[in-house]
């Protein structure tokens, strides 16, 4: 049979044995017909709040964070609807902040914020690159009830009204995306950001997909975000073809719940038992965009792959691993998963990057993990502890070989979108 892997911008055709396959996808949710129109309405008919225009002054500041290049949020469609509630309810343009959630992220070079928000946006408004490094440009918001004081982008933080744009999608130790994670990691400072992704905290059992009450990451990105008091929410739910299929506007915690019951009935799917081989994606551009997002599409397939099983994952990795960043530092320096999560668990070890780097090592001491990219070579593959995969067919031919002919395989055609898990 073949199969169509989300892979870059064009999809990657594999074919795949007829017997001893199942594939897996999503609940597939058509598109909005009106996408502008559905998110007019949810500004003027948000949950838990009085609408858009009757909560904004027009005399104050305003604050609009939006996700960066790492996801496939359709900020050109949502952002010019929301710009054009808030002028029409009287706030002019220079009172407007366009704040990019980069998290630890690079900023987005002119093209790609371009790419982002369309050139008329780009144009038109000021638009800010929060970097996680600067307390420059930072401001504190209260103290954690960890006993951390959290610092976040002061442009945002002295906005008279606050709005936090996203989308949600069961995340792989956060729950779900969107919410507050635009603010926390988004604006964050990075010694905020490296407590929330710590090696105690991710390694709790519900730091995974799709919980949120009583997921420490959770709880901890949720409390962070409150200390800021965000006035409005705008989220949206995408299907495969990077079409809306809901709108979540409102109050955080309500509008936000709303979309993660949504998402979660749409892509957690329930399989029978473990498989002795997973292939999957990371959904394709732009979240395979690089190694580090990857971890995502392995994870999404860890949940579903026996102990001592294999991984086969493609991701186009137009950026590389990145190569020089801090996963590929730590990564190389282990060598190893086993000497990864040694160097990780020590109590005064701390490296930005460190949580991708435990994720991956974590299903790597369960399971081997192959990396299909047409943009990397076989050697710039070893460095991230990953098996380097020439071609998918083959790989899986020889992995055949060592599990036997019977051997079960389920494949993960859009990664983690799709959220497997073994029934009960």
């Amino acid at each position: 049979m073949e199969v169509v892997l989300s892979y870059g911008k064009t999809g990657l055709p594999v074919e795949l044995p007829d017997d001893n396959v199942i594939v897996v996808r999503p609940m597939f949710v058509p598109g909005l017909d009106d996408e502008r129109g559905a998110i007019t309405e949810a500004l003027e008919h948000p949950i838990g709040c009085p609408s858009l225009k009757d909560m904004v002054r027009p005399s104050g500041t305003v604050a609009v964070v939006f996700c960066d290049a790492t996801r496939p949020v359709p900020n050109r469609r949502i952002l010019p609807v929301l710009l054009g509630e808030l002028e029409s309810a009287g706030v002019r343009r220079d009172q407007i902040a366009l704040i990019n959630a980069l998290g630890t992220h690079r900023p987005s070079p002119p093209e790609e914020l371009v790419e982002l928000l369309g050139e008329d946006l780009v144009r038109k408004y000021r638009i800010i690159q929060h970097d996680c490094n600067d307390r420059g440009t930072m401001a504190p918001a209260g103290r954690l009830s960890t006993g951390q004081e959290f610092w976040v982008n002061q442009d945002y933080l002295s906005a008279d009204f606050k709005i936090l744009t996203g989308f949600i999608e069961p995340h792989f130790f956060a729950g779900f995306s969107g919410g507050g994670k635009l603010v926390f990691p988004g604006i964050a400072s990075l010694e905020n950001i490296k407590e929330a992704h710590g090696y105690g905290i991710l390694s709790h059992a519900k730091s995974t997909w799709g919980i949120t009450h009583g997921n420490p990451v959770w709880e901890l990105l949720t409390e962070g975000a409150q200390l800021t008091a965000p006035d409005f929410v705008v989220n949206v739910t995408l299907n495969s073809e990077k079409a809306i299929t809901s709108v979540f506007a409102g109050e955080l915690r309500a509008a936000h719940a709303r979309g993660a019951e949504h998402a979660k009935r749409t892509a957690m799917r329930a399989v029978r038992e473990p498989f002795d081989v997973v292939i999957t994606t990371n959904s394709g551009y732009p979240l395979d965009r690089n190694v580090y997002q990857t971890v995502k599409g392995i994870s999404a397939a860890a949940s579903i792959v026996r102990d001592g099983g294999a991984i086969i994952a493609a991701a186009e990795c137009m950026d590389g691993i990145p190569a020089g960043s801090h996963f590929h530092k730590l990564l190389q320096r282990a060598g190893t998963p086993e000497r990864a999560l040694e160097l990780i668990a020590a109590p005064d070890f701390s490296m930005q990057d460190q949580w991708q780097v435990q994720l991956q090592a974590e299903i790597q001491m369960r399971a081997d993990v192959y990396l299909y990219s047409h943009r990397l070579s076989q050697d710039e593959i070893r460095t991230t502890m990953l098996k380097p995969c020439e071609r998918i067919e083959d790989t899986l031919a020889n992995l055949l070989q060592r599990y036997g002919p019977d051997a079960k395989i389920c494949v993960l055609p859009e990664g983690p979108q799709t959220i497997p898990y073994i029934e009960a």
